[in-house]
């Protein structure tokens, strides 16, 4: 695991400017620890489906986002990096355009090769609209060939 404070926001919150995919939603990254990831979304017209809710999409991608910040902050010595190879995304209330999607995200399991995480996503009035699970792989460097 790198070096970081355990209690206090890690300068990972930095690199959602430099995510294209992040920057273009919209996501807020407010703190990340060894604990969790917390994070923010407003809810603008582009983000929404025909009722005008928030797509289900969106959802998952900032659950995804999250889990993401959460793996790479717990990246094991020597790992390149992390991606997502698995998502399951329970829907349990609507968004309306204008709110704002607040996010917490907590480790299951952090190993060396994996880590699950949990994202709870509340609405606006504290409500949950969605739990998120999700798998991050460790990426590790190819051995080299002769």
């Amino acid at each position: 695991m790198q070096d970081g404070p355990q209690d206090s926001t890690h300068d990972l919150s930095q690199l959602a400017d430099m995510v294209a995919f992040v920057k273009y939603l919209g996501i807020k990254i407010s703190g990340v620890t060894a604990a969790h990831v917390t994070g923010e979304l407003l809810i603008r017209p582009e983000l929404t489906n025909h009722l005008p809710n928030a797509h289900g999409g969106v959802f998952m991608s900032f659950a995804d986002a999250l889990g993401a910040f959460g793996a790479q902050f717990h990246l094991p010595d020597g790992a390149e990096g992390t991606t997502t190879i698995e998502s399951k995304t329970n829907f349990l209330r609507a968004v309306q355009e204008g709110d704002t999607l607040h996010g917490i995200c907590k480790p299951l399991n952090v190993g060396r090769r994996l880590s699950v995480w949990q994202t709870d996503i509340t609405r606006g009035d504290g409500k949950l609209a969605a739990q998120v699970t999700q798998t991050q792989i460790y990426l590790w460097p190819l051995p080299k060939t002769n």
